[in-house]
């Protein structure tokens, strides 16, 4: 087996947590590969009335289609496979392309991983062996029988644990909603961010990131000056630990600039991203609910003139054969 990886990231799991984590992995960068077996915690709910962004609440198939369509526009590579074993890999993982982790799924091929994201609800029987059982899971009495889980607490705040490389987003007791399952999933997203930058020769001051896309109109002129960008890294990181003088600040500075750069859009790229966020999510509404809500009349406004007049020919893209003398 090749010591370097197959993928940076693999996360285990594809529910509001393991999505929020890959997406933001998947965004800088990062090659991402979730496994998800399509039985995430959040199919036990019938409908979800508290997730930001759906007045009238959300059902659950939706959701999951959303998330998962997310993930796949961010470049993640989702596959449809049970995680059975998550296995040190034997090779030295300090730093480089080393891979850490060996990730088994259940029809698939192995899979050679840098960082592994643990996102599942229930069950942590894939990571036996990863660190000291007792550190790892625990003992419950469920009526009358021994029962061992897997210790919700074995992981710090921002998904790290014990284990290099290896971090749990799956939610805590504390993170038992949808919603606050995907802030977990993203805190951890950045922490992984983070982690990678520094194997790459980022310091941790200069490696944390924020993933947001600005205006480039609230720029002032002289940031339109990329030498301008280059002061504000040196001003930032004079006093750290790394030689303002060296090549690896010089290398780090002109990738802290290009990231910043690249956050900002002018209005015709931020007019065309609020209508390809649009046309996304109007791919998995419901037609007959886009109709209610909008009226027959809207929808053939907004029609292309062409466009209606084919269809009312029969020349629409369902039309089936038109006998002759029909039209």
């Amino acid at each position: 087996m090749s010591d370097a990886a197959d993928r940076d990231v693999v996360v285990v799991g594809g529910g509001p947590a393991g999505c929020a984590a890959a997406v933001f992995a998947a965004r800088d960068g990062l090659d991402v590969t979730v496994f998800d077996r399509g039985r995430s915690s959040l199919a036990r709910c019938a409908h979800l009335e508290n997730y930001p962004g759906f007045p009238a609440g959300i059902d659950v198939g939706t959701l999951a289609d959303l998330m998962r369509a997310q993930a796949e526009r961010a470049d993640c590579t989702v596959v449809a496979d049970l995680v059975e074993s998550v296995a040190r890999s034997g090779v030295d993982g300090d730093g480089g392309a080393a891979a850490r982790f060996v990730v088994t799924p259940r029809e698939g091929d192995p899979v050679t991983a840098r960082r592994v994201i643990a996102a599942t609800r229930y069950g942590g029987e894939y990571l036996r062996g990863l660190d000291d059982e007792d550190a790892m899971f625990e003992v419950h009495d469920h009526g009358g029988e021994r029962q061992e889980h897997f210790d919700r607490e074995y992981a710090d705040r921002d998904g790290t644990t014990p284990v290099d490389g290896l971090y749990v987003a799956s939610p805590s007791d504390a993170d038992r909603q949808a919603v606050t399952a995907a802030g977990r999933g993203a805190r951890v997203g950045k922490r992984v961010v983070a982690d990678a930058r520094v194997d790459d020769g980022w310091w941790p001051a200069a490696a944390e990131r924020v993933d947001w896309v600005r205006r480039e109109a609230e720029l002032d002129d002289e940031w339109a000056d990329r030498g301008r960008w280059g002061e504000w890294v040196d001003a930032e990181h004079a006093d750290g630990p790394v030689d303002p003088d060296s090549e690896r600040f010089a290398r780090v500075r002109e990738a802290a600039v290009d990231a910043a750069r690249s956050a900002y859009v002018d209005a015709d790229e931020e007019a065309a991203r609020a209508a390809a966020g649009h046309r996304a999510l109007a791919a998995h509404l419901d037609p007959e609910a886009v109709v209610d809500a909008h009226g027959a009349d809207a929808l053939l406004d907004a029609m292309d003139d062409e466009a209606v007049a084919a269809y009312a020919a029969g020349d629409g893209p369902n039309a089936g054969p038109v006998e002759e003398g029909t039209r």
